[in-house]
């Protein structure tokens, strides 16, 4: 009689190797250090600008004052996740224009137009990036 479980062990075994494959690209940091500095942001003049713009009364935000707010997820963390609101890939030029207009790539969610310039959105990506 053979056994019924070794048809399927190879297909396990590759279901199995293909997962691993997904999870090692998943995890892989994929924005290099200095990348949101390259970019030509100050991560100082973003930091003020956090309180500026109000960014914590929202999210929690690691080394940032009175930042814990509860309705944007925390961003502790932000420059190692793969992607930006579920759609776009984490990258500084990506990060940047989600913050100047986050609406034009996820309508109707819950993160407001905030009129951030591209230079503020910069540097805001650069305090960002520093969110290990």
């Amino acid at each position: 009689m053979q056994d019924q479980a070794t048809p399927t062990a190879p297909r396990r075994f590759a279901a199995l190797v293909m997962i691993y494959a997904i999870a090692l690209v998943a995890c892989d940091e994929n924005v290099p250090q200095g990348a949101a500095e390259n970019l030509g942001g100050n991560p100082r003049h973003g930091a003020a600008l956090i309180n500026q713009f109000g960014c914590g009364a929202c999210h929690t935000i690691p080394g940032v004052a009175g930042a814990g707010g509860l309705v944007g997820p925390p961003l502790t963390g932000i420059a190692q996740r793969v992607y930006l609101a579920g759609v776009l890939r984490n990258s500084p030029e990506n990060m940047s224009a989600w913050l100047q207009d986050p609406q034009q790539f996820v309508p109707g969610n819950a993160m407001p137009r905030m009129d951030i310039s591209p230079s503020d959105a910069r540097d805001l990506t650069a305090f960002l990036y520093t969110l290990r």
